[in-house]
């Protein structure tokens, strides 16, 4: 199976540049890079609807650190298993 160039998987979605982020996408901007060091691609494609951002973010924290059968450790294997397998960044 050969996996396609990043190029060929996505097509091109127009967001907001981190320094023309202002008020609640500024906000989420810097949360972002204040937890990651970057601000990763799956962000970034949302910064349109930064209320849409926002509730991905939060969807987000409740998966990975809320109350549930699977450890912190076993959900962040499965993210890195799914999107090693879509051959996306995680």
């Amino acid at each position: 199976m050969t996996i396609p160039s990043s190029r060929q998987r996505h097509g091109w979605i127009r967001t907001v540049a981190p320094d023309r982020a202002s008020g609640l996408l500024g906000r989420l901007y810097a949360e972002a890079i204040a937890r990651a060091g970057k601000l990763y691609a799956v962000l970034r494609i949302q910064s349109l609807r930064p209320d849409v951002l926002r509730g991905g973010v939060q969807l987000y924290r409740d998966l990975m650190f809320g109350q549930g059968a699977l450890s912190r450790a076993q959900r962040e294997l499965l993210a890195v298993v799914v999107s090693r397998t879509n051959a996306c960044e995680y």
